[in-house]
């Protein structure tokens, strides 16, 4: 499923400085549990073995939590973060909403902290959301949250519980925008959300900025315009012990980074959650496409 560990469900971890010993076997590349991460696990996994290193894969651990904790024990070496969740559930850090601030801080802070480096980010951003149909936008002539804010009381959404409750969330967005009381909010399971709106249960959904469902639905996302949510950039991070000994990595990886905008990172995730592919294939015609594997 796509995103099991949503932003808001992180809990406090006691973390401590990284193992200077380096895999053994290689490099091991790790993933959390939803198709985006398992994606690009599988890319930076094909682009490093291209060039030449063993590389052992470790994806689908889990959530922020358990990858964490596999890269600093050294079970892994590296693993897709995003910058958002870095600030919010790791540095408890209130974001700012300019992206390339707010990866200059988690950079400085898990190399000082954690001996852990931040290569180069992504520019597409899977940042929390809201999407409807096209049909809705257009009979309630919708672009923006804004627009949304004021129109919600002919409206129902389609969440999560914890969206109803979060300061970052629907709590917060009433704060932000003003209006946002929702003729009616109903409650799904993350997977269940899209098929509530294609089945008409629902008017507005909440949805992340790059889910391949969006694009498999033709859905549309609305304009965050007072710029609410802070980006969710993915980059790899790496610890300092494995660059060392394979310093390398950061120019192979690096060279992904720049090709991966929203509209490319959507239309890949939509191959595996619309079109049943797998991510290795996906990654895999992705990079070959590109040159990189």
């Amino acid at each position: 499923m796509r995103r099991s560990e949503f932003l808001f469900a992180g809990s406090a971890l006691v973390l401590g400085s990284c193992s200077g010993q380096t895999n053994p076997s290689g490099v091991a590349v790790g993933s959390k549990d939803f198709t985006e991460e398992l994606i690009l696990g599988e890319m930076y996994a094909q682009i490093l073995e291209k060039n030449g290193l063993a590389v052992t894969r470790k994806l689908d651990l889990g959530g922020t939590q358990v990858a964490m904790e596999a890269l600093q024990r050294g079970d892994i070496d590296l693993y897709p973060e995003y910058t958002g969740t870095a600030l919010i559930t790791e540095l408890k850090e209130k974001p700012n909403k300019d992206a390339a601030t707010n990866y200059a801080i988690v950079k400085k802070a898990y190399e000082s902290r954690y001996g852990l480096t931040w290569l180069a980010a992504a520019p597409f951003n899977d940042t929390q959301a809201l999407a409807t149909t096209q049909e809705i936008r257009e009979r309630y002539h919708l672009t923006t949250l804004s627009d949304l804010s004021k129109a919600a009381p002919q409206l129902r959404l389609g969440a999560i519980p914890e969206f109803t409750k979060r300061e970052d969330a629907l709590p917060g967005l009433q704060k932000a925008y003003g209006g946002f009381a929702f003729k009616d909010v109903k409650l799904f399971d993350i997977g269940l959300k899209y098929k509530a709106l294609e089945s008409g249960q629902v008017d507005v959904v909440v949805a992340f900025g790059t889910d391949g469902q969006i694009q498999v639905d033709r859905l549309y996302v609305f304009v965050d315009d007072k710029r609410f949510w802070p980006s969710y950039q993915a980059a790899p991070v790496v610890r300092d012990a494995t660059l060392h000994a394979h310093p390398e990595i950061a120019a192979h990886l690096n060279r992904l980074a720049p090709l991966l905008d929203d509209a490319t990172m959507r239309g890949l995730n939509a191959q595996v959650d619309g079109d049943k592919q797998d991510p290795a294939d996906v990654a895999r015609a992705f990079l070959s496409q590109h040159g990189l594997a």
